[in-house]
C-alpha cells in the first residue's frame, strides 16, 4: 500500500556511517587513477578549479536530489518512484539506474580483480627490477590470460556479496566505517614518501597553478563530467543509500559532506601521485598504465619501494571494494524489495547475474572474446558506454527534472528541512541550480559524449 513503509527495513545507525558509506561508493578507482589522469591530460591546475565549480553548481544539487527521493519514499532506486508517483512512467529512471549497476558493476568488478593480482605481485616482488617495456608486458599478458583475471574477479565479487549479505548496519555501515578511514591513511602515507623525493615540487605545481590557457571547451566538459561520474550520480546508489537514511539527519549538509570527502580523496590522490611521476620524469597523461605500469616502476626506484608498491595495490583494492558494495546493494535492494525475496536470496541472484555479465566482460578484455563485436565495440567497451555514457547522465537529468518539477516542492521541502527540524535557508538557490543550472550542464556533457555537439 502506498504510504506505507517497507517492514523490517535496515537503516544506517548513525550519521558518520551515512558519509562513510556514501563517500565510500563515490571514491573508487576513478578518484585515484582516472581524476589525476584527467587531470593530467587537461590543464593540471586550471582543469581543479573547473572541476570544484562544477562540484558545487552540479554534483551537490543531483546528490541531493537523490537523498530527497530515497529518503521520502524509503524504497529501492525503482519502488521509490512508483511510491513518490504511483501510476506514472517516473520508475523509468530507476530501472536504467537498476541497469546500469549491472553493466558498470560487470566491467568494474573485472578492474577491481586487477587490484587483487597486483596485491599478490607486490608481495612477492613480482615488479622488482622489471623496466617499463617488461611491466607492460607483464600487464598485458596478465589482462588477456583466459582463467587468472576471472578467479581474481570471482574473489571481489564474493568479497563485496560477504560485505552486502550482512546488511545495511552490520554490512555496509560496519566495513565501509573501517574501510574510509584507512583508505585516507593510506593515502596519506603515500602522500608523505611522494612530497619527500627530489623534484616533487614540480608535480605539486603542475596539481594546483591553473595554467588557463590550456582551458578549451572539450576541457570544460570533462571537468563537468568528471564532477558528475566520481559522486555516482544517476546510477540508483545515492537514492538507495538515501532510503536508509534517519529521518533526523539534514540532507543537504550530509550531500555536502560526502562531496567534500570524495573531493579531498581525488586531489590527495593526485597529490600522491604526481609528485612522484614528476620525481622520476614521468609523463602524467597516461590512463590505466599510469597505475598499473608507472606507479610499480616507480616505487621500485625509491626506498622502501617493496613497502610502498603494497600498500598502493591495497589502496587500490579498498577504492574499489567501497564502491562495489553500493554497486550491489543497488540491485540487491531492488530484488528484496519488490520481489518480496529474502536479503541472502537476492544478494546471491545478483551475484551470480554479475558474475556472468563480468566474466564476458573480462574475456572480451584482450581475451577469448577480444574479437566479439556489437556495435563495433566490444562486451567491455559496449556496457561501459551504455551505463556511463548514456544511463547515468540521463538518469541524472531527470532526477533533477523529477525532483525540480514534478515531486512537489512541499515533499521536497519536508525532506530538506527534516519535517521542520532545519530552517532550509537555501533551499531556493538549491532548487534554482536543480531547476535550471543542474539540468542545463548534463544536458551539454550528454550532448557532446554522442556527438550532436562539439565543443573540441
Amino acid at each position: 500500500m502506498a504510504g506505507i513503509t517497507p517492514n523490517k527495513r535496515d537503516s544506517f545507525g548513525s550519521k558518520f556511517g551515512v558519509i562513510a558509506a556514501a563517500a565510500g561508493s563515490a571514491v573508487g578507482l576513478g578518484n585515484i587513477w582516472k581524476f589525476p589522469y584527467e587531470v593530467g591530460n587537461n590543464g593540471g591546475g586550471a582543469f581543479l578549479v573547473f572541476y570544484l565549480i562544477f562540484v558545487i553548481l552540479i554534483g551537490i544539487p543531483v546528490m541531493t536530489s537523490e537523498f530527497i527521493i530515497g529518503r521520502n519514499a524509503q524504497r529501492n532506486a525503482i519502488g521509490s518512484f512508483k511510491f513518490i508517483k504511483p501510476g506514472k512512467p517516473w520508475f523509468l529512471i530507476g530501472i536504467m539506474g537498476i541497469g546500469a549497476a549491472f553493466m558498470i558493476f560487470a566491467f568494474y568488478g573485472s578492474v577491481a580483480g586487477w587490484t587483487l593480482e597486483y596485491i599478490f605481485q607486490a608481495v612477492k616482488n613480482g615488479f622488482a627490477e622489471k623496466s617499463p617495456a617488461e611491466l607492460t608486458d607483464q600487464f598485458d599478458t596478465f589482462v588477456s590470460h583466459p582463467l587468472r583475471p576471472v578467479i581474481w574477479q570471482v574473489i571481489f565479487i564474493a568479497l563485496t556479496a560477504g560485505v552486502v549479505l550482512a546488511g545495511v548496519k552490520n554490512g555496509i555501515e560496519k566495513y565501509t566505517k573501517i574501510l574510509m578511514p584507512l583508505l585516507l591513511v593510506i593515502i596519506l602515507i603515500l602522500i608523505i614518501r611522494s612530497v619527500t623525493l627530489p623534484g616533487a615540487g614540480e608535480g605539486l605545481k603542475f596539481l594546483f597553478k591553473p595554467d588557463f590557457s590550456k582551458i578549451t571547451g572539450s576541457v570544460i566538459l570533462s571537468a563537468l563530467g568528471q564532477a558528475f561520474f566520481s559522486l555516482s550520480l544517476g546510477m540508483g546508489t545515492i537514492i538507495t543509500y538515501g532510503s536508509y537514511i534517519n529521518k533526523k539527519n539534514n540532507l543537504g549538509s550530509t550531500a555536502i559532506q560526502v562531496s567534500i570527502a570524495d573531493t579531498l580523496i581525488a586531489i590527495l590522490a593526485g597529490v600522491a601521485i604526481f609528485p612522484a611521476v614528476f620525481a622520476f620524469g614521468i609523463n602524467p597523461s597516461q590512463g590505466e598504465g599510469l597505475v598499473f605500469v608507472t606507479i610499480p616502476n616507480i616505487f621500485q626506484q625509491m626506498p622502501g619501494g617493496y613497502f610502498f608498491t603494497l600498500i598502493f595495490f591495497i589502496l587500490l583494492a579498498v577504492a574499489a571494494l567501497t564502491s562495489t558494495i553500493s554497486l550491489l546493494e543497488v540491485i540487491v535492494a531492488y530484488f528484496s524489495e519488490e520481489y518480496k525475496i529474502s536479503r541472502k536470496k537476492a544478494t546471491l541472484y545478483s551475484s551470480l547475474i554479475i558474475l556472468v555479465l563480468g566474466v564476458l566482460c573480462t574475456l572480451s578484455n584482450g581475451g577469448v572474446l577480444a574479437e566479439f563485436k556489437i556495435f563495433g565495440r566490444n562486451i567491455w567497451g559496449l556496457l561501459e558506454f551504455t551505463s556511463a555514457d548514456i544511463l547515468l547522465p540521463l538518469g541524472g537529468l531527470f532526477i533533477v527534472i523529477f525532483v525540480g518539477f514534478a515531486m512537489g516542492s512541499k515533499r521536497v521541502k519536508e525532506e530538506l528541512t527534516s519535517q521542520g527540524t532545519f530552517k532550509g535557508k537555501l533551499i531556493p538557490l538549491l532548487m534554482f541550480l536543480v531547476r535550471f543550472i543542474a539540468p542545463i550542464g548534463i544536458a551539454l556533457v550528454f550532448l557532446n559524449i554522442i556527438g550532436l555537439l562539439n565543443f573540441g
